[in-house]
């Protein structure tokens, strides 16, 4: 029998459920967390912007930090999926504090010398209207192998619109084909992968 996994998501999108305004991130991790909900992972998406992320590098910045709480569902679930729009080329401001609260597992490390994230698979979403998708994965890639995740192959889900144009992945009347194989493919790979690293650990060093 299979192994549960689960999948935690955050929405790094710079708009807040609180304006009731749709999100193309949102919509992209939706539509990821289904496609492995085929495979029986069970997920949640929380928008990033509605929680107090202090700004900094450790794992708790005292009264009032909502990332204490955070940091506990991405360590919890098998597959952490970074969500993320494009803004003058680069992951939102969102997302950058979110990779620089994760620094701190950088020296969180137990007995063999393993991160928090040691056996935790990533994938990344990107969605925008204007180039830079593969930029942003690859900013965010480096940033979350550098804190212990594991990124299996095709990791990356994305799509761009026509640069300057109005059209965001929200108003897409249906999913483009390349973006539904791409998102079932990122899924298939992510949970062989979970499954893989949740029934052998990686050893780490010699304590």
């Amino acid at each position: 029998m299979a192994q549960a996994l689960t999948a935690f998501a955050l929405n790094c999108s710079l708009k807040s459920a609180a304006d009731e305004e749709t999100s193309s991130t949102d919509k992209m991790l939706g539509d990821l967390l289904a496609a492995l909900a085929e495979f029986g992972v069970d997920g949640e998406t929380i928008r990033a912007v509605d929680q107090n992320i202090k700004p900094g590098v450790v794992s708790d910045a005292g009264s009032g930090d909502d990332w204490p709480r955070l940091r506990q569902k991405i360590i919890e679930a098998d597959i952490f999926i970074l969500g993320a729009p494009i803004w003058l080329g680069h992951p939102s401001s969102v997302a950058q504090r979110v990779l620089e609260r994760l620094d701190a597992f950088l020296g969180e490390t137990d007995e063999r010398s393993r991160m928090p994230a040691a056996g935790k698979v990533a994938l990344v979403a990107i969605v925008g209207n204007e180039d830079g998708a593969h930029h942003c994965h690859a900013e965010c890639f480096q940033a979350l192998n550098d804190v212990g995740f594991t990124v299996p192959a095709n990791a990356g889900c994305y799509w761009v619109g026509e640069a300057m144009q109005a059209t965001d992945y929200k108003d897409l009347p249906e999913m483009p084909e390349k973006v539904r194989s791409t998102l079932d493919m990122a899924a298939a790979n992510a949970v062989h992968l979970a499954r893989l690293l949740k029934a052998s650990r990686y050893p780490g060093l010699p304590s």
